[in-house]
Order: structure tokens, then sequence, then C-alpha cells
């Protein structure tokens, strides 16, 4: 009889170590699964807002910053660049931007910020078929059109041609101007590509 309440005692215990065992097997194996479901640091980091310093940028200078693996032109224009601007719109496909893919405080003649007027900020993608269009400054360019090229941007695969707005030129392939993504500044010298909540 005492011998049948000790193998009864025994068989608690090891029930219950069994039990404790098998329960942490099972967390063990959970957790890394569980953990499969969320997104990698990669994928994370490829949707995630970009920060930019834009406080090196001189006027008429463009850097381009990847944001979600595409380019995107951070553009500061000159006094003389954003007044060029009023002299395009009949040459343009869509002028006032009313087609394109923008935020709507980007919707003006600039297609940018109140108050950062000067700062442009384009997905490097043109509209036709993909392709990263150049950054063409110069001014009377003889292969742009000479005295009629007020600066802008050119994709050489087919031709299309972006006024330094990104607004898409009259008679190219590109049907729309080029795309803005959502973006807000952090500070006078600080842009945020990729989120806009508060702009």
């Amino acid at each position: 009889m005492s011998n049948d309440g000790v193998n009864e005692g025994r068989r608690r215990v090891l029930t219950a170590l069994t039990s404790v065992v098998g329960a942490a097997g099972v967390v063990g194996a959970a957790v890394p699964f569980v953990g499969s479901w969320n997104p990698s640091a990669k994928a994370k980091a490829a949707g995630a807002p970009v920060e930019v310093n834009i406080s090196k940028i001189q006027p008429g200078q463009m850097i381009t910053v990847e944001w979600r693996g595409k380019p995107v032109f951070v553009l500061r224009r000159t006094p003389e660049a954003l007044a060029s601007l009023k002299e395009l719109d009949s040459r343009l496909r869509d002028p006032k931007s009313e087609k394109s893919v923008q935020p709507d405080y980007v919707q003006n003649e600039e297609r940018s910020m109140e108050g950062h007027k000067d700062v442009a900020v384009l997905l490097g993608l043109c509209t036709h078929l993909g392709c990263a269009p150049s950054y063409r400054p110069d001014v009377g360019a003889e292969d742009l059109g000479g005295e009629e090229w007020l600066g802008g941007f050119f994709c050489r695969c087919h031709g299309s041609k972006y006024d330094l707005a990104g607004r898409v030129f009259q008679g190219v392939p590109a049907p729309l101007n080029l795309e803005i993504p959502p973006y807000k500044f952090l500070s006078d010298s600080m842009l945020l590509i990729g989120d806009d909540q508060g702009a």
C-alpha cells in the first residue's frame, strides 16, 4: 500500500515535469512562428519615411534620395527658375496639374509647399515607362529646343521633357506630370519624404 503511494507521487511529479517541458516546447516553437508574421526589417525600411537634410543644397542644385526603392529628386530652384514657370503654361500638357498624382497641398504652379516654393520634391520616374529622367538645368540647351528650353528634366529613353516643377510638355510620350510623393518639412533644413501627417 505504501509502495502505491510512492509510485502515485512519482507519477504526479513526472506528469507535472512533462507538462512543463511540453508547454515550454510549444511556446518555444510558437514565438518564432508568430514572429514570422511581422514584416522584416528590410520590408519595414522599404516603406519607411526618409529624412533628408536639405541645408546644403544650393539654388539650382538637386540631390536624389531613395524612398520605397524609387528615386526621389529634391531640387532647390533659383528665383529665375521659379519665375520661368509662368512662361510655360501654353506648352505643357497639364499646366495646372489636374490629372497628376500629387498631394493637395502642392496644387499650385510651383507644385511645392507654401513657404518653401523653391524646393521641389518629385518622384524621379518618367510617367511614360518608368525610366529615370536626367536633370537638365542648362537654359537654352540646343539638344532640348534651344531658347525655348528653360531647364527641367529630360528622359533620354523616348524623349519626354518636364519643366522644373515636373510638369510634362506637350508632344512627348509621357502622359502625366512627374508624381509628387507625400512629404513635409520637419524644419527649414529637414524634409521627411513618405509621411505628410500634419503637413
